[in-house]
């Protein structure tokens, strides 16, 4: 009978369930009987009945759920009861319990079992009867929990079913998190563990029903958002935070009510501590509050005035006394101790007596004894622990009361009522008891409080949805990672796959970046590709075929090998590709797999693509232990041939050729990396917003080592040949290298160079960690140091306008590096500086004016590697306008490009060779190296020409300086003069020409000379002078005998040509003397040189004219002409006669006649 008027209700609810919701008669009736008989039939263990009964129950919510809100928590609340298991989760050997963690090991609405130490005022229920009555949620058999599985399913498959729970429940103070449990039901019971307490079918059955409840918001989120008539948002938030704080307030009040109470005044949820009213409204209205710690606390001493608040809330009209005792009692539990309970009775009383006008009670004190007797009442009727015929009858009772209703007997009828209203039903506390009783006050209840709790809102709208998944995602992803690393069906898979899809795709359209941050770490983690140590590489091997090669490597073949991490990684990249915006934590496991793949060669790094802003050649890499050319091989080989080859491997000390077998897997693992499509990854990160961009700069230096983990050898001609090899020895005073660090490093900088909005946002922090390696350089290897320096020139440049790179801090962390470490990073670090004094500016000035860029910069002017950017740097700082080079860095800049011009004495062997075969008419010159090819010799005589153009600057730095005239001079023409007379003695030819036609060039200029002033007569002494002398020097000459023999006869000319060019200037002179004696001297020690009849030659007709020429400007005439000039002609002649002695008869200046002589002479 039952059955058929389930099937019968059933049929109707089909037909007109949405009618009868609109109808006020039939919708009271399914209200109220209906779904109160129909909830108790739930919990038969008749299976056709209990089918029948939730067909029924899931049709009736599924088509008037608008008119059963509470009835519809009441009954879910129930299903989630029975059906979430209380064992843990079984831990697995290959699952990581942190895939899992987000599954509730219990609903929220499962409240702890109460403590059976009650007051003894009510009774509780032994464990078996509550089994029997199916109260338990674990009584329940397997097919029984299938069953309700299945209707759960039946209400899932409502696209709007878990918005609602979210909506009505989950942001109501006063419900129970019902989404949040059913959600938590679900994704618990999908796990293969919940088949052995019910059926094979759960599982599936649970994971396809969150998989729906994904798949709906999925579909929602494309769809326009419909808010009309619906609360806002907004709303609901504040309504769930408040609803947060209320749980967490009254869990500190079941501790502590005074903390509790203090919580929520701070939190704002009770305005005035001081005001009771406000205080026992909270109290009374929450259901969320112990009522064994509500019982004391409002027994409590001091605590009169809340209780008086409390129990005024209470409507006592038209109730019996024990009717009204036992509405109160059903809110807290009466305290054990006597005062406290005498405490509460008194307040209770005075209230009942103000607020009823009751005939059968004369006054306060009657009401006080009656309620006394009444609870002792309810402990006789009712202790299970008393003989039936020890209990107290309705005599004994009267007699009890006799005289206390104001010295007069209670009614007889009266107290027949309470009496046999006690006796047949206790006054319980219904929290602590789960039986017919508690069922039938918790209906009673749910039926008050029907009309306040309103319709249930129905939310065909996505405005909810990303509340709802910010709330329900844990479990959810957790379940997917558990499946997912537990099955074995393909179908499986790949409903997992598009779950975490859709997951990710849902987190990345709201926002909710720790939901896509999980999603990340569960898939890096099955990928077994994200571990924090990166693999060995020490045994790669590199196998080529043809053009193509492959690196085989202990993680390649690992992954090729396992499909379930391949798939992973698949996913992995699948989430995060479109989504890197969305991404903040999770950024340190995508890294720790990028360089896992980048050290092992199977994948570049992308982010170097971008030649605007690293203009490096790529990361060195690993060199592989062996390499294999398959291409080579003769495709048959036999087993002698393949057993020798093994044995060879091991006696050379080398690992043995991978077999075919990891090869495959290699190529697998190469296939699955392609397909990951990185580069887009790599693309779409190129542009984030700022704050996505910090997530992952701050998640990239998080993965900086303190050490280098990973020792390996660099397949680079960068790397110098003494650094680590990963098979043979490691000594201890070569650091390590590490490419992971580098590819770090390099992702940093070019994130931090992409635009300005990233340097202010990120430079600091990436510019902080760059010092940091440089501070500690010595630790570090050269090719880590090297372009740890390229990265912060690049972000010094490009963060110019603020302070985290100091140009001066900088240049002496880089100064300070040791010769060796230095020498070893100088192409790269170079590059580096070049970029920043590339283009005129403030930074070219603060760079080339600091001392420590000229250290570096004449350290690394000797190296062949370095050399031709170091002088490129000079060169353009020397010769681009505005020119770089000024006071302060005037002499360092000429002293580095005498260094270059200095290097370019190689040429001489060049030449030397080539005048040897001329002479020996050996092959043609057009075939041999010429000097002036030479790179070294072409940057000499570039050196030479610079030198020379900075005498054109000279006199705008002099009118600028702020020295005296003569520290002047001295200090901007001196050093070109040195440099130019050092180089007039250089071997190469093409250097030492260029180099005197330059000096003298520069000697004969007018700039260099002043009437007041005689500092520039330093030409001789500090210039002219020296030169020759280095000429006499034999070594000197023995460099290039036929070239030197040129130059001494040069250097004679030029000496006598500056003397004449400036003689009547010295002529004023009173050092004009003494210096010409020098001259004299100076053309004595080249006549008596030895060198042969060049000199003798030149010498004699240099001073012929230089003789003549001061006779006829009537400085060098005989005494009897000009008496004052007597010291002069004494001194000349007595020095010139000493190696030239037919000099002066020849030239007979002391005759009558001499200047006409001598006109025609010099003509």
């Amino acid at each position: 009978m039952r059955v058929m008027a389930l099937r019968i209700i059933h049929v109707a609810l089909e037909v007109a369930g949405p009618s009868i919701a609109r109808h006020p008669a039939l919708a009271t009736i399914a209200e109220d009987k209906l779904c109160c008989f129909l909830f108790q039939l739930v919990r038969s263990d008749n299976m056709v009945i209990l089918q029948e009964s939730l067909v029924v129950a899931g049709t009736l919510l599924s088509t008037c759920r608008g008119v059963l809100k509470l009835q519809q928590e009441l009954y879910l609340s129930y299903l989630v009861a029975c059906l979430h298991p209380a064992v843990e989760i079984p831990k697995e050997a290959d699952i990581d319990p942190s895939l899992y963690a987000g599954i509730p090991q219990s609903p929220k609405l499962v409240k702890p079992p109460p403590s059976q130490s009650g007051s003894g005022r009510s009774t509780p229920v032994p464990v078996k009867d509550r089994q029997k009555l199916g109260l338990e949620g674990g009584a329940r058999k397997p097919d029984a929990r299938q069953a309700m599985v299945e209707n759960i399913g039946v209400l899932a498959r409502v696209p709007t079913f878990m918005v609602e729970l979210f909506v009505n429940y989950d942001c109501d103070e006063n419900r129970a998190d019902l989404c949040e449990d059913m959600i938590g039901l679900l994704s618990r019971n999908a796990l293969p563990d919940s088949a052995t307490w019910s059926t094979t079918s759960v599982p599936p059955l649970c994971l396809d029903a969150l998989l729906r409840f994904i798949q709906f918001i999925a579909e929602r989120l494309d769809e326009p958002p419909v808010l009309e008539g619906l609360i806002d948002p907004a709303e609901l938030r504040e309504q769930r935070r408040r609803k947060r704080i209320i749980i967490k307030g009254t869990s500190k009040f079941n501790e502590s009510p005074k903390g509790g109470l203090a919580f929520l005044h701070d939190k704002g949820v009770i305005k005035d501590l001081k005001d009771p009213k406000e205080v026992a409204s909270f109290l009374r209205g929450t259901t969320r509050v112990s009522k064994a710690v509500l019982g004391d606390f409002l027994a409590k001493k001091g605590n009169e005035a809340f209780l008086e608040e409390f129990i005024d809330q209470f409507d006592f009209r038209g109730k019996r006394v024990d009717e009204s005792l036992r509405l109160m009692l059903e809110t807290f539990r009466l305290p054990g101790e006597a005062p406290l309970i005498e405490r509460i009775v008194q307040i209770f009383s005075k209230k009942y007596y103000a607020k009823t006008d009751s005939q059968d009670v004369a006054d306060e004190d009657s009401i006080y004894v009656l309620s006394y007797a009444i609870i002792i009442l309810n402990t006789d009727q009712h202790n299970p622990n008393l003989k039936e015929d020890k209990r107290m009858t309705l005599e004994q009772f009267s007699r009890n009361l006799r005289g206390t209703n104001g010295g007069k007997d209670f009614s007889a009828e009266y107290l027949q009522t309470i009496f046999e209203a006690i006796k047949y039903n206790e006054i319980i506390l219904p929290d602590e008891h789960d039986n017919k009783h508690a069922f039938d006050y918790a209906w009673r209840e749910l039926l008050s409080k029907t009309e306040a709790a309103g319709p249930l809102i129905e939310c065909n709208t996505n405005v909810y949805d990303a509340d709802m998944f910010a709330a329900t995602w844990k479990p959810i992803v957790a379940t997917l990672s558990y499946v997912f690393m537990s099955a074995t069906d393909d179908t499986v898979f790949q409903r997992v796959v598009a779950g975490f899809d859709e997951c990710a795709r849902i987190a990345s359209r709201y926002g909710v970046t720790e939901a896509l941050d999980q999603i990340i770490y569960c898939l890096s983690h099955m990928t077994t590709l994200g571990s924090e140590t990166l693999s060995n590489t020490s045994l790669n091997t590199e196998v080529q075929v043809a053009e193509n090669s492959v690196m085989v490597s202990e993680l390649a073949v690992k992954l090729g090998r396992d499909f379930r991490a391949q798939l992973a990684t698949l996913v992995l990249f699948r989430v995060v590709r479109e989504n890197e915006h969305v991404v903040r934590k999770s950024w340190k496991y995508v890294i720790r797999i990028w360089l896992n793949l980048f050290v092992n060669s199977l994948i570049p790094p992308f982010f170097s693509s971008d030649a605007s802003r690293i203009s490096l050649p790529a990361i060195p890499l690993q060199s592989p232990s062996l390499v294999i050319d398959r291409g080579s091989k003769q495709a048959d080989t036999g087993f002698f041939s393949a057993f020798t080859s093994y044995i060879s491997s091991y006696a050379a000390d080398d690992p043995p050729e991978p077999s075919d077998e990891e090869l495959d897997c290699t190529l697998c693992t190469v296939d699955c990396v392609n397909a990951c499509h990185m580069g887009d990854v790599f693309a779409n990160i190129n542009s984030l917003s700022g704050e996505s961009l910090e997530s992952l700069v701050d998640s990239l230096i998080a993965e900086i080592p303190e050490d280098s983990g990973v020792v390996i050898t660099v397949k680079s001609d960068n790397i110098p040949p003494n650094a680590v090899v990963a098979n043979g020895p490691k000594p201890q005073s070569t650091p390590t290298y590490d490419p992971a660090m580098v590819y770090i490093m390099e992702f940093c900088t070019v994130l931090a160079l992409r635009d300005a909005e990233t340097i202010e946002l990120v430079g600091k922090r990436v510019a902080d960690s760059l010092q940091a390696v440089l501070r500690d350089a010595a630790t570090y290897n050269a090719v880590l140091v090297g372009r740890t320096s390229f990265y912060l020139f690049k972000l010094l440049k490009a963060s110019y306008d603020f302070d985290f790179v100091r140009a001066p801090v900088l240049l002496h962390a880089v100064s300070s590096f040791s010769k060796d470490t230095l020498s070893r990073s100088a192409e790269v670090l170079l590059q580096g500086i070049k970029v920043c004094v590339d283009e005129p500016g403030p930074l070219r000035n603060e760079i080339m004016t600091s001392p420590d860029f000229w250290a570096i910069m004449g350290t690394l002017a000797p190296s062949a590697k370095a050399a031709p950017t170091v002088f490129e740097i000079l060169e353009n700082g020397v010769s681009e306008s505005p020119l770089a080079v000024i006071a302060d860095n005037y002499r360092p800049a000429i002293a580095l490009l005498n260094e270059f011009a200095t290097a370019a004495h190689v040429g001489a062997q060049f030449e030397q060779k080539a005048a040897i075969e001329r002479r020996q008419r050996k092959a043609p010159p057009s075939k041999q190296e010429k000097a002036s090819d030479n790179a070294v010799v072409k940057r000499g005589v570039k050196a030479v020409n610079l030198i020379y153009s900075m005498t054109s600057r000279i006199p705008q730095l002099m009118n600028q300086s702020l020295l005296e005239n003569n520290e002047a001079w001295a200090a901007y023409w001196l050093p070109v003069f040195e440099a130019l007379t050092a180089q007039c003695t250089n071997p190469c030819r093409e250097v030492r020409h260029l180099a005197f036609s330059s000096l003298q060039r520069s000697l004969l200029s007018p700039d260099i000379t002043s009437s007041d002033h005689r500092e520039w007569t330093a030409i001789f002494g500090e210039v002219l002078f020296p030169l020759i002398l280095r000429l006499l020097k034999p070594e000197v000459f023995s460099s290039d005998r036929d070239g030197m023999s040129e130059t001494r006869v040069q250097a004679a000319s030029l000496l006598c040509k500056v003397f004449l060019q400036y003689l009547v200037l010295l002529s004023e002179w009173d050092g004009m003397l003494d210096l010409w004696l020098k001259i004299i001297d100076i053309m004595d020690r080249l006549m008596n040189s030895g060198q042969g009849d060049s000199l003798e030659e030149a010498v004699p007709e240099n001073l012929k004219n230089v003789l003549l020429f001061m006779s006829s400007s009537g400085l060098l005439v005989a005494p009897q002409q000009d008496p004052s000039k007597e010291k002069l002609w004494v001194e000349t002649w007595k020095r010139i006669d000493r190696f030239l002695p037919d000099l002066r008869k020849e030239l007979a200046l002391d005759q009558p006649g001499a200047d006409e002589k001598e006109g025609a002479m010099m003509q």
